[in-house]
This record gives structure tokens, C-alpha cells and sequence, in this order.
């Protein structure tokens, strides 16, 4: 049985201010499309985060339309899990209509996870769908008492299926998965992670496959088989040190045999480059660049810099079909007597900044009354905890009481 897996599609996403859904997520969206017509796989798995936001833009939602709309003409089952950037609601909406076109969404967890069987020539293989889950929801789910941690809690969701595991069977899940207390790469665009929601891989013993989406950067954890598929493209400078993005292919042949696993490159239609160094060096090398259409990040580290620096750098990047995103400017103390950075900003204080973010990040204007709440309770938690060394690294119970508190009196 062939298996295409990905994850953390972020449809909607927008790097420093450039809106990827306009022109970079829909070229990947064909080129994935021209892989399925090349590979004929059996089934396609995606593992959360579809959206980048849980109230996606109308472009984000029009884009994820036309992709499950045209796997679906293929005649492929299609399974796919919430992550923690979507809002399972939102994407659960329809899905009793999208199974009879073999689309599977499992969106709101339930007692009973969401599975589909699969036959090839050796018999059934089984999909066990979990969306994204944290303590709290498992317990209300199971109607138990609260759970102290994300590894307990998804080990007791997980018997309290009934999974038959002399047979094939394979999770799509997007938490967070370690293996013995050690985290998996990070690339510089994941959020709730840090320590936080750590389930150790053994926790999934018994699937013959884990897809797994949360962790940008491709790789295993624990086995081979226990697997991030990681982003199709680059959402932040940081993931450029990351292999090549693609999407798995995944072969699963008889319950012993070994599971075969490779990467399906796609080349992005704009490259993610960093560059560092003083503006001379800089404009000077990128005249006689060879290199065109990519995002651009300069770090400039001259002491002093002219005004029409960034004006001219600009023009450069885009006389080659580049676009320069991000321009910063950190100078290298070392060859100065600088004793510290000029910081020429207005102080705000933590209540402002959480609202700042909220709105940078949602498009309004205004908070409602929900809203204004959560930012409340975040500025009093966080101020309550100031000087702290760890201030900024919540841990689970931190964030499972304010998961609480956000649904409290609704329902999961």
C-alpha cells in the first residue's frame, strides 16, 4: 500500500507581510498534484495544521477547497486530522457529505477515534484519526478525572479504542512526540512547543505507521516508522537549514515486513536565503549573484549605516525577481566600545503586547468581550511571573489551565 504523507500545509500563511497563499501554496498545491498522478497512491494523509489560523482567510479556505475537491477526482482517500492552528469545528464542517467522496476529517475528538480500513492484497489496513488533544479534552472525553499530563492521557484515548494490532494499523496524530524526554528539531516556526504536551513515542508501539504532523522539520522519533513530515515549504528563515521539504511516501507491504520510507522532493517556487554581513560585502556579492525569485532576509552588521541602505539593497534583490522581506541591522560590538544596543522603540506594557499580537494576527480591530478576557488572564499570568528564569517556558499544567480557562462552560 502506497501512502503520501504531509502536514502543517498553513494554508494562509503570510511571511513578513508576503501572503504565501497568493502565489507559493498554490504552485506547491499542483506540484503535490502532479506527484499523486505520478505516484497512484492508495491513500494521502495530512496531520494537522491545515489552516494557519483557526479563522482562515477566504483565499486559505478557497485553496484548501480546490486541493480536497481535485483528490478527490483522483478516486483516493483522503484522511486528514485537526492540528492546533485549526479550529476542529470549522473543519469538521460537512465531513458526513466528504466521506461518500472518501474524504476523512476528523476535526473534534471523541470517545471513539475516527478510523478507516483500507484492503490491499495483504488484507486490511486500519487509520486511526486523532486530532489535535491536550489533558483536559481526553478526560472530558472519557469522562475521567483530570489528567496531570499529555503522555498519561493519550496512552489511556489510545486503549480505550479497540484496535486489533496482530493487524496493520496507522495513526495520524499532530502533538508534540519525543523520544526518552529528547525533543525533535524545531524549525523556527512552531508554536506550543518548548517542553510543552510531550508524549514519548512508545506510546504509540503496536502501529505499523505514526504520521505525525506539529515539528516543521522532517524526521523520526524514536523508529523510523514514528515519523514528521514535516512543512511542504519554508515558513521561517530558520527552516533553511533544513533538508529539502517533500512529502513522504510511505510503503507498507505484509504486517512484518518493513516499512519503506522516502522523500518526494518539491522545489518551491521561491527559495528562503539569509545573508549576513556589511552592506558592502553584501550589495557588492549580490550584483554578480546568479541567483533569482527568492525571499530574502538580510542581516547587516555595520556600526553605522546611511539611510537609502535598505532603498538600495532593495533594488538589487528586485532587479534579480527577488523580494527582500526582512532587513536588520546587528552590528558586531566586538569591534566597538558599545556597551549595549539604543533602543528607540515605545515601551508597552504586557496587556498592550498581547493585544497587539491578537491583532496582528486576527485582522480586527476590536476585541469582544471573550477576547478581552483571555488577554486579562494572560497579562495577569504573565505578570505575576516577571523576573522569573523561566517566564517565557510554560509547562503543561500552565497550559492546560488556560485551555480550561478558554473553554470553560463550552463545549470540546
Amino acid at each position: 500500500m502506497k501512502l503520501l504523507h504531509i502536514s502543517d500545509l498553513h494554508f494562509g500563511k503570510t511571511l513578513h507581510e508576503c501572503p504565501l497563499v497568493e502565489e507559493d501554496q498554490p504552485h506547491w498545491k499542483e506540484k503535490f498534484l502532479e506527484l499523486v498522478d505520478e505516484i497512484k497512491p492508495d491513500a494521502v494523509l495530512i496531520a494537522g495544521d491545515v489552516y494557519d489560523r483557526s479563522t482562515p482567510s477566504n483565499e486559505a479556505v478557497k485553496l484548501l477547497d480546490e486541493f480536497l475537491t481535485e483528490l478527490s477526482a483522483k478516486d483516493i482517500a483522503v484522511l486528514m486530522v485537526s492540528g492546533n492552528h485549526d479550529s476542529g469545528q470549522k473543519l469538521s464542517f460537512g465531513s458526513e457529505i466528504f466521506e461518500k467522496q472518501n474524504v476523512y476529517i476528523s476535526g473534534v475528538l471523541r470517545k471513539e477515534l475516527k478510523s478507516v480500513t483500507i484492503n490491499d492484497e495483504y488484507g486490511p489496513v486500519t487509520f486511526w484519526l486523532m486530532p489535535y488533544v491536550f489533558p483536559a479534552l481526553i478526560a472530558s472525553v472519557l469522562e475521567k478525572e483530570k489528567m496531570s499530563d499529555y503522555d498519561t492521557a493519550v496512552r489511556e484515548l489510545l486503549s480505550a479504542q479497540n484496535i486489533d494490532f496482530s493487524q496493520r494499523n496507522v495513526l495520524i496524530a499532530h502533538q508534540n512526540v519525543v523520544s526518552e524526554g529528547r525533543e525533535a528539531q524545531r524549525g523556527g516556526s512552531e508554536t506550543m512547543i518548548g517542553g510543552v504536551g510531550a508524549i514519548d513515542y512508545k506510546a504509540f508501539d503496536g502501529f505499523t505507521y505514526v504520521a505525525l504532523g506539529h515539528i516543521h522539520a522532517a524526521q523520526y522519533v524514536g523508529r523510523k516508522e514514528v515519523r514528521y513530515a514535516g512543512s511542504p515549504l519554508c515558513y521561517h528563515f530558520s527552516e533553511t537549514r533544513q533538508s529539502k521539504k517533500g512529502p513522504l511516501l510511505v510503503e507498507i507491504g505484509d504486517k512484518n515486513d518493513e516499512v519503506k520510507i522516502s522523500t518526494c522532493l518539491i522545489e518551491p517556487i521561491h527559495q528562503l536565503r539569509e545573508i549576513v554581513g556589511k552592506f558592502d560585502d553584501v550589495i557588492n556579492s549580490e550584483l554578480k549573484s546568479e541567483k533569482r525569485n527568492e525571499y530574502i532576509r538580510v542581516v547587516l552588521t555595520d556600526s553605522n549605516l546611511k539611510t537609502d541602505s535598505a532603498e538600495k539593497l532593495r533594488a538589487v534583490f528586485e532587479s534579480h525577481g527577488s523580494k527582500m522581506l526582512e532587513i536588520v541591522n546587528e552590528p558586531d560590538f566586538s569591534e566597538k566600545t558599545y556597551t549595549q544596543r539604543e533602543n528607540h522603540g515605545v515601551k508597552k506594557n504586557v496587556g498592550e503586547l498581547f493585544r497587539d499580537f491578537f491583532f496582528e494576527r486576527s485582522g480586527e480591530k476590536t476585541l469582544d468581550n471573550k477576547e478581552n478576557a483571555i488577554v486579562e488572564y494572560l497579562t495577569n499570568e504573565v505578570s505575576e511571573h516577571i523576573g522569573e528564569e523561566k517566564c517565557g517556558d510554560p509547562d503543561d499544567k500552565a497550559v492546560d489551565k488556560f485551555l480550561e480557562f478558554i473553554f470553560d462552560g463550552e463545549e470540546y
